[in-house]
């Protein structure tokens, strides 16, 4: 069984969200998804508008995913392992930064691959968040 793994806050959800969870359940059998707690959001310097239990509940009835779990910190390669991932996926935005390569090179010694997927241009929560903002004066 080919385990895949990916995480993010999934604030706001979004076609973007739908796009790499569709895309990552298309590469694996069993797709687990870890929705980052609001504590963790905190360390960007930034408040989540949907609180973490809606939100591990919107990613849940996604058909998309197997299992949602939560996202305690931010050491992939320790969740990768932890849940027989062989593949970890995350958008091309993130494709050959400095926090990124580290990643990999940690994903590869628990046997981890990292798939990069088209980042879908034109959304995002922080835009939808930035335009209702707008919207409402």
């Amino acid at each position: 069984m080919i385990i895949g793994y990916t995480s993010g806050v999934y604030d706001l959800f979004h076609v973007g969200h739908v796009n790499l969870l569709r895309n990552a359940k298309a590469m694996c059998d069993k797709l687990v998804v870890g929705v980052t707690i609001d504590e963790l959001v905190a360390y960007k310097g930034k408040e989540p508008v949907i609180p973490y239990h809606e939100r591990i509940e919107v990613v849940r009835s996604c058909k998309y995913v197997d299992v949602a779990i939560p996202q305690q910190n931010m050491d992939k390669a320790a969740a990768a392992k932890k849940n027989h991932a062989s593949y970890l996926f995350v958008g091309d935005d993130w494709y050959e930064t400095e926090k990124w390569k580290e990643h990999e090179i940690e994903l590869e010694r628990v046997g981890c691959k990292v798939i990069y997927f088209p980042y879908t241009q034109g959304t995002s929560s922080t835009l939808i968040n930035s335009t209702l903002n707008h919207l409402r004066g």
